[in-house]
């Protein structure tokens, strides 16, 4: 008599073949010149394949069983009460910003011309929901060294038109958050931290991403930990909580989650809007929205990513003083990062500012590290003023723009991510020694 396996023991024997095809797979070296090192990448091992395979075999191509594990997950973590995910974090900064010109929100409520300070110098998508929501930008400089914006300098840009702030913490650098609270709280200010570059950084021992009343969060492949695609939206509120869910949700006022009825046990006794009595809860839509879901595979990845987020950090800490202790030397050359100060940052990149004195320029220092096969990059955009994307843009410039433009001019990073070897990193250092050797002697 054959005895048919359950299908416990039949996910098992997968995985067991998962786990064998992962092992022969990861095995390379490196070559110091010819192998890459990347800027940032993905670093995991079977688990979450594993989890991705198992997400499949289910079959729920939606948010599922892995999302809400997921959610509730990272919300512990930081120590927040609601994590909703999201698709990346582009569009968790669209959810972030959108969620404040809800009309539930009354008074408080953002609306079209209304000003929202931020920094010219970063990612475009910290700027473009402003643009989307026809909010005005009012750009504010940064500080050299740490790269945010320059606190002490916000509450001179504050008009009568201000309703928000919304910054990013640079490359893993808490901005000034006792200054930036003490203002959003004397104004009464709506705070948005993008938190997509940051997570596990720590201010004052508290993690960056739990300070504002919405933060976001992304799972890109280069950042802190991975979906592939994925995003994540943070807040403490039950009402911003409802909101935010509602427009990544094709902005439906029903709550209920993918395959599930009547959450709210009176599905078809509702009346809003000009709508007939009764209208079907789930089809009745408060905000224009999008469907901004992620799948139940990239949450699978996650859930594992997450147990891994610790050693991460302590890897990003670890390559980043590495890389200052071995840079130092060069002062006379470049401007080396510093961490803001009542700040552990974990560091997304190691930023380089070539001082304008110097015998070489950005380029050339970037393009020899390229030749070698580390990887460089831009602060993103620069200056976003100066993108072509922006020539038509409506916003208010509080003073000048200096620094930002000596980012745009002389800045670009290297990884710290927790991919790279010792003996990467010492190659980094031998072949920066090496360019700085041939204009030691001028």
């Amino acid at each position: 008599m054959i005895t048919m396996k359950t299908e416990k023991e039949i996910r098992s024997e997968i995985f067991d073949s998962v786990k064998k095809i992962f092992e022969q797979k990861s095995r390379h070296s490196f070559i110091p010149g010819t192998s890459p090192i990347p800027y940032a990448g993905r670093v995991y091992d079977e688990k979450e394949v594993i989890s991705l395979v198992d997400a499949s075999l289910d079959f729920w191509l939606t948010t599922g069983r892995y999302a809400e594990q997921f959610e509730k997950d990272l919300a512990t973590f930081l120590g927040l009460n609601y994590c909703l995910l999201t698709n990346s974090g582009s569009s968790a900064n669209l959810l972030a910003v959108s969620a404040l010109t809800s009309p539930k929100l009354k008074e408080r409520q953002l609306k079209a011309g209304d000003e929202v300070i931020t920094t010219a110098c970063g990612f475009p998508t910290t700027l473009n929901p402003l643009l989307q929501n026809n909010l005005v930008p009012v750009f504010v400089d940064v500080e050299l060294g740490t790269y945010n914006i320059q606190a002490d300098r916000i509450e001179e840009t504050i008009s009568d038109r201000t309703k928000a702030i919304i910054i990013p913490h640079t490359l893993g650098n808490p901005a000034n958050l006792d200054t930036i609270m003490n203002l959003v709280k004397k104004y009464n200010l709506w705070f948005i931290e993008d938190n997509c570059d940051a997570l596990g950084s720590q201010y004052r021992g508290k993690f960056t991403g739990t300070f504002g009343h919405i933060s976001t969060f992304s799972f890109y492949p280069a950042h802190h930990m991975t979906m592939g695609e994925g995003g994540a939206v943070c807040t403490d509120d039950p009402l911003l909580r409802k909101i935010i869910a509602s427009f990544r949700d094709w902005g439906r006022d029903c709550w209920c989650d993918p395959g599930c009825d009547n959450s709210c046990k009176k599905r078809f006794d509702w009346q809003l809007g000009d709508l007939p009595g009764g209208y079907d809860h789930k089809y009745i839509y408060s905000h224009i929205g999008y469907n901004l879901k992620v799948t139940d595979m990239q949450a699978a990845i996650g859930v594992e990513q997450l147990k891994k987020l610790p050693g991460f950090i302590e890897s990003r800490k670890c390559n980043f003083n590495f890389l200052s202790r071995n840079l130092e030397k060069y002062a006379n050359y470049l401007i080396l990062p510093r961490a803001t100060e009542n700040s552990d940052p974990s560091w997304f990149g190691f930023p380089i500012l070539v001082r304008d004195d110097a015998p070489f320029t950005r380029d050339a220092i970037v393009r020899y590290l390229e030749d070698h096969k580390i990887a460089t990059r831009m602060l993103f955009g620069g200056n976003l003023i100066k993108q072509p994307a922006y020539s038509t843009m409506n916003y208010r410039l509080s003073g000048n723009l200096v620094n930002t433009d000596r980012v745009m001019n002389n800045l670009f990073w290297i990884g710290v991510y927790p991919g790279l070897t010792r003996e990467m990193l010492d190659f980094v250092i031998s072949t920066m020694g090496t360019f700085f050797a041939g204009y030691d002697d001028l």
